[in-house]
């Protein structure tokens, strides 16, 4: 395998249901395609549910996309307007250095349609 350096991972904690077209956008906007999705539950510290009891909580999408560096910013501010970070309660965005990443490339596949017989 083929490890990289001077990448950035950027993640990215928002409420259920946002994530997918934030990875489409990123996908079909920006070519981006090492991104991960998984969900989590969780509460903020000033949402409804902190103020209806203990042991509540909410669905939780956390996406997750390693860049370049010298892309990190422009995918940062992709992320926040897309994913409505803006908004209240629209959740967290962070990003951090890595060490060292493996390299995602996707192979080359014949168009669909087309088959090699």
């Amino acid at each position: 395998m083929k490890t990289a350096t001077g990448r950035k991972l950027i993640t990215c904690i928002m409420p259920h249901g946002r994530a997918l077209p934030v990875l489409e956008a990123l996908k079909e906007e920006l070519g981006i395609l090492a991104i991960i999705i998984h969900h989590a539950r969780g509460t903020g510290r000033m949402t409804p549910l902190a103020w209806r009891g203990i042991g509540e909580s909410s669905e939780k999408d956390v996406l997750s996309v390693i860049v370049p560096a010298s892309r990190a910013e422009e995918v940062f501010g992709f992320i926040y307007e897309h994913g409505g970070i803006n908004q209240p309660h629209g959740g967290i965005l962070y990003q951090q250095p890595l060490a060292k990443s493996t390299e995602f490339h996707l192979p080359d596949l014949p168009d669909e349609g087309t088959s090699k017989r």
